[in-house]
């Protein structure tokens, strides 16, 4: 790789939408997992 390629790093936005998925599927696991509870102790 060259000094004057220019550095691999997607733009901010699609970073920023990145993190908001992983945020959103690791709510949505632990509400999984919740439920499994809820529903387990019945």
């Amino acid at each position: 790789m060259l000094w004057s390629d220019p550095e691999n790093k997607p733009p901010k936005e699609l970073r920023d939408a990145q993190d908001m998925m992983r945020r959103v599927w690791l709510v949505l696991a632990l509400a999984m997992v919740v439920a499994m509870l809820a529903l387990g102790t019945r």
